[in-house]
């Protein structure tokens, strides 16, 4: 099966974009941060981190769904670590994602099973993942702890795994 989904996107003045997503969509208004744009609208980093946590909090919606729990109350916060490459270049190294869920009606039978495989459901963070390590931590309204980083593995492993070790060398 295979998909597409087309964008356009128009200059409006120096780093500023109209992005069109169609005609059943509102487009959005793009711009670089402040000194080399006006900082008017989201910037490329901002919607990347967006993109994904958006696409791994449906991914889990998606998880909790199929396995016949209660998917309200989530919550998400995203980061995108910025830094210089060898060649003096701004990359994204890093995107760290933080889900709130409310546990309220889930089973903690079914939640194990949900947390060790929702990230699979998400194309945004698993293509992203091949450049860019995104990091995922679940926790409950309360803030305890569901899953932190390095225990929601891509693909559903688990860390420590042997594939695991081969991807990090």
């Amino acid at each position: 099966m295979s998909v597409h989904l087309d964008i356009s996107l128009k200059h409006v003045r120096n780093y500023q974009f109209l992005i069109d997503f169609g005609e059943t969509l509102p487009r959005l208004f793009v711009d670089e941060p402040d000194p080399i744009g006006s900082g008017d609208g989201p910037c490329p980093e901002q919607m990347l981190a967006a993109c994904v946590a958006n696409c791994l909090c449906g991914s889990l919606v998606f998880a909790l769904r199929k396995y016949r729990q209660p998917a309200t109350g989530l919550e998400a916060k995203a980061r995108c670590h910025i830094e210089r490459n060898q060649a003096g270049r701004l990359r994204v190294v890093t995107i760290d994602v933080a889900i709130v869920l409310d546990l309220e009606g889930v089973e903690a039978d079914r939640l194990d099973k949900v947390l060790s495989q929702f990230r699979k459901f998400c194309t945004v963070s698993e293509s992203v993942e091949a450049g860019v390590p995104v990091r995922v931590s679940v926790r409950d309204t309360k803030g305890h702890s569901l899953a932190e980083p390095g225990t929601i593995e891509p693909h559903g492993s688990i860390a420590g795994h042997p594939a695991e070790e081969r991807r990090d060398a």
